[in-house]
């Protein structure tokens, strides 16, 4: 079964009780018993609801996985990753990484005594020398946000298979229409489930998926003890979302591209950062594990420097949103460095790259005649 066809029917059956195409959303606590520990698969909402059930049979599949798990945020699907480790273990991410990411990782783990080292990832040489006995996960983002890097994941892999490293990729930003990661070697996908998955900025998701069914039940027994598990009402949502993936993602590309070629023929900006643009450093790893498309997310900065100048836009802007988060069919913007990546420190914020002129555009799926229109308006 092709992609396309499997964001509609992958993992996906009529209700067995009724025949309906959707699956209803089983708004229940729990589930009778026939008799004390003798039931249908279903106990408590917490362990597992069957609209939830749906929703994670389609994330397996259009990640070509074999167990799918649906939190309540992107942030605790992550959490559930993080709590596979122990004090003492070392974990290698990327540099640039979503706020939220930096905070959990620096602000919440490392006070348990996990150790983080923040690499450039495509500094082969860099990550390997940080190796040790001790290292458990290698969490990357690829593109990252806000900068858009890139990161080899086969070449991760490869090492990350000969350390038996664990090594999970945080997909968000490309979505499984356009890169899959477990098939280039990864053991996890996160994804922020309310940004392109779900599609339409009306839930808060996350999703893990992985392709092995132990790790899957070690991760489902994290989910369960502690609780972070997605409602059937949410659950339906972004399920419902996935349906229409293909087609957004369509757009969302398409659209990208041109906004990114428009801004970089602007005489008032200096840097953009969007993978599909030649000029851009991993142009060429995105051709290579980037298929279909480069995405919808495109960050820009001002040839004059000036923070004033990103605010202004930012305050202009008329068919763009000024607003957090990403991925819906609206069109949004956003200054990370006061807004999404305000959590990083300033100076860990310069050294990335991330500078207080920088803007992130999510790229909707309106006509590009007006989204160019509110651009050059907004700069002018």
């Amino acid at each position: 079964m092709k992609f396309n066809t499997k964001t509609i029917h992958g993992g996906q059956h009529p209700d067995p009780s009724t025949g309906a195409v959707m699956p209803p959303v089983y708004q229940t606590s729990t589930f009778a018993q026939k008799s004390p520990g003798v039931h249908t698969g279903y106990e408590y909402s917490r362990a597992a609801n069957p609209t939830r059930t749906a929703l994670e049979d389609a994330l397996a599949s259009i990640e070509n996985g074999v167990r799918g798990l649906a939190f309540s945020s992107g942030l605790a699907a992550t959490d559930c990753v993080m709590k596979l480790l122990k004090p003492g273990d070392q974990v290698i991410a990327m540099d640039d990484l979503y706020g939220g990411t930096y905070r959990m990782f620096t602000r919440i783990y490392q006070d348990f005594g996990i150790n983080f080292h923040f690499v450039d990832m495509n500094d082969i040489d860099k990550f390997k020398s940080l190796i040790n006995e001790k290292t458990k996960l290698v969490w990357v983002e690829t593109p990252t946000n806000p900068l858009m890097k890139l990161a080899d994941i086969e070449a991760i892999a490869k090492i990350t298979k000969e350390k038996n490293i664990l090594f999970a990729v945080d997909n968000t930003f490309a979505t499984p229409y356009l890169q899959r990661p477990l098939d280039m070697g990864a053991d996890i996908v996160m994804h922020s489930a309310t940004k392109y998955l779900g599609g339409h900025s009306d839930v808060i998701a996350g999703a893990l998926i992985t392709k092995d069914e132990a790790l899957g039940e070690k991760l489902h027994f994290s989910q369960f003890a502690t609780g972070g598990t997605l409602g059937p009402q949410d659950s339906y949502l972004v399920l419902r979302g996935i349906k229409t993936l293909h087609l957004r993602m369509e757009r969302h590309c398409e659209n990208g591209e041109k906004v990114a070629n428009f801004l970089s023929s602007h005489p008032k900006v200096k840097t953009v950062y969007y993978p599909g643009l030649e000029s851009h450093p991993f142009h060429e790893i995105a051709k290579k594990q980037m298929q279909g498309g480069f995405g919808g997310m495109v960050s820009f900065t001002f040839e004059s420097g000036k923070k004033e100048d990103a605010i202004k836009f930012l305050e202009s802007v008329r068919v763009f949103t000024l607003a957090e988060s990403l991925g819906g069919v609206e069109s949004l913007a956003n200054h990370p460095a006061l807004m999404t990546h305000a959590s990083i420190p300033e100076d860990k914020r310069k050294e990335i790259g991330i500078t207080d002129d920088l803007v992130r555009l999510s790229v909707g799926v309106e006509d590009i005649e007006d989204l160019l229109e509110d651009i050059r308006q907004a700069l002018g």
